[in-house]
């Protein structure tokens, strides 16, 4: 029986690149995203064609219907989840000072960014404990896509780093919890990713990359992304559960 994956957010940008690579390594695809199906047929369609099973789970992970509707759909589909990828998130629909950031932007990126993971990751953790006490071959794996932007403050965003930084510590939190249960929990926390997201503002890090932002001089693409998170959902890193992942290309290094 091959496994199955749950992906937030996993229609286009980071989560497309993760669904790739795990399509690739033969796992069976569970994709959440808010369009509505038809506007994402294609991308659909080209999962398919790597021979997996994919089924569109859609819905707003901010929503508590929205959010049983999406495991419901995915485990009519599948009858399980094997791993739990967390990616879905919003920047903020504008970038203000932090003098001048507003309660609803705040509450905004905190229901998308933080709320909606933690209580997805709660129902489902659930499940997976229970399925491990049922059957010891059970494997589970939750894996948090965060931002360098848990640790690195951007004053004119201040409410996604803020969600970033809480998730970071969600997927502590899980790490521990889980922990009885064998089933790991990791943190990938990408840099600068060429993403819809990161599309409004490539001039600027297009100079900052220019002038040595990174150790490695180039944007971080969706596939670096998937690729970390396929070695985890592979079992490749058996004994490192509640690590940080960082796909960065080098930028947190600290350098004189």
């Amino acid at each position: 029986m091959s496994k199955v994956a749950l992906i937030t957010g996993g229609s286009r940008g980071i989560g497309l690149g993760i669904a790739q690579a795990l399509a690739q390594d033969g796992f069976d695809l569970a994709i959440n995203g808010v369009r509505a199906e038809e506007g994402v047929q294609e991308t659909l369609d080209a999962l398919r064609a790597t021979g997996r099973r994919v089924v569109y789970c859609q819905g707003s992970i901010a929503s508590a219907d929205d959010r049983a509707r999406i495991i419901q759909t995915a485990y009519d589909a599948f009858g399980q989840i094997n791993v739990l990828v967390n990616n879905a998130g919003i920047a903020p629909r504008q970038r203000l000072d932090l003098l001048e950031t507003t309660p609803e932007s705040y509450r905004e990126l905190l229901e998308t960014n933080l709320e909606g993971p933690f209580f997805l990751t709660q129902a489902i953790a659930q499940r997976m404990a229970a399925a491990r006490q049922a059957d010891d071959a059970f494997q589970g794996t939750i894996i948090f896509v965060t931002s360098i932007s848990a640790t690195v403050a951007s004053i004119n965003r201040g409410e996604y780093c803020i969600s970033k930084a809480g998730l970071a510590m969600t997927s502590s939190l899980f790490a521990v919890r889980m922990a009885e249960y064998g089933i790991p929990v990791y943190e990938v926390r990408p840099g600068v990713i060429a993403t819809d997201m990161t599309s409004k503002v490539q001039g600027k890090y297009d100079e900052l990359f220019s002038n040595g932002l990174a150790l490695q001089p180039r944007w971080g693409t969706p596939t670096d992304v998937g690729k970390a998170v396929a070695a985890l959902s592979r079992g490749d890193f058996p004994y490192s559960t509640g690590q940080v992942i960082l796909v960065d290309g080098g930028m947190l290094v600290d350098r004189l």
